[in-house]
């Protein structure tokens, strides 16, 4: 049988000495295998764990359901998420309602670049949206998530350093192993009639479209929030509120 992967995370009642010796000594004689453990947040624990027999999997879960120092919370075939929160020990922010939306604030930055590299490494069509206000740190988390998952970028539109506005990419930039970043509001609102037609094609790829200034995009454009898969925010704080009015129609970097 093929090796899977699982995620178990547990609240902690009770922290006696030794209560996790004895959670992997269960799972020693079980033939299972801690691949990372790690807390995360206050009182609760992660692990990513491997096994080649799923009913061990579920006869663990019975018997540590019987443990009455801790309560098993998720036990389960590991999301991003999940994976995200046994490496760096604390959970992303995500929202209760709309569930692609996922929120970071710029002390964040190492876990948001993170989140986007595991994002880019999956193949096919993967469209990212990233709100925040300006120099808050958007361009260069998509730039950093491009150097993790080994995949070259391309400014498809950008103010970063001056106005980018392409009209043409060249044949090896046309490849679906590129990360093509497209500013929202310059693609929509400062464009011309060329570069709007790459912008179309660039769309239909199989590839990582990060657009910046998703919802001035969505409002300009024919495309919906059923095109992104994923919805990003970064703030400076997490009372920041990121409004687009103060600097839509500026020539202020974003």
């Amino acid at each position: 049988m093929d090796v899977k992967e699982w995620y178990m995370e547990y609240k902690i009642h009770k922290n006696r000495p030794g209560l996790l010796g004895d959670i992997a000594s269960l799972m020693g004689m079980l033939d299972i295998n801690i691949v990372t453990i790690n807390g995360v947040e206050d009182r609760t624990r992660g692990m990513l764990l491997q096994t080649n027999d799923e009913e061990k999997i579920d006869l663990m879960g019975k018997m540590l359901r019987k443990v009455d120092n801790i309560t098993i919370t998720a036990l389960r075939p590991p999301k991003l998420v999940d994976i995200l929160a046994v490496r760096h020990g604390r959970y992303i922010e995500r929202d209760s309602d709309d569930r692609k939306t996922f929120r970071f604030t710029r002390d964040e930055l190492g876990l948001l670049v993170d989140f986007l590299g595991e994002i880019f490494k999956r193949e096919g069509n993967q469209v990212v949206g990233l709100r925040g206000m300006p120099r808050v740190g958007k361009t260069e988390s998509i730039i950093a998530g491009s150097v993790c998952s080994n995949k070259r970028w391309t400014f498809v539109s950008s103010t970063l350093l001056r106005q980018t506005v392409r009209s043409q990419l060249s044949e090896d930039e046309m490849t679906p192993n590129n990360v093509y970043i497209i500013d929202g509001i310059v693609s929509t609102i400062r464009s011309n009639e060329k570069h709007y037609s790459l912008l179309q094609d660039i769309m239909a790829m199989p590839s990582t479209k990060v657009i910046e200034h998703p919802d001035i995009f969505i409002r300009e454009s024919e495309y919906t929030y059923n095109d992104f898969n994923y919805i990003i925010e970064l703030r400076n704080s997490p009372d920041e509120e990121i409004n687009y009015d103060s600097f839509t129609y500026t020539s202020e970097p974003f």
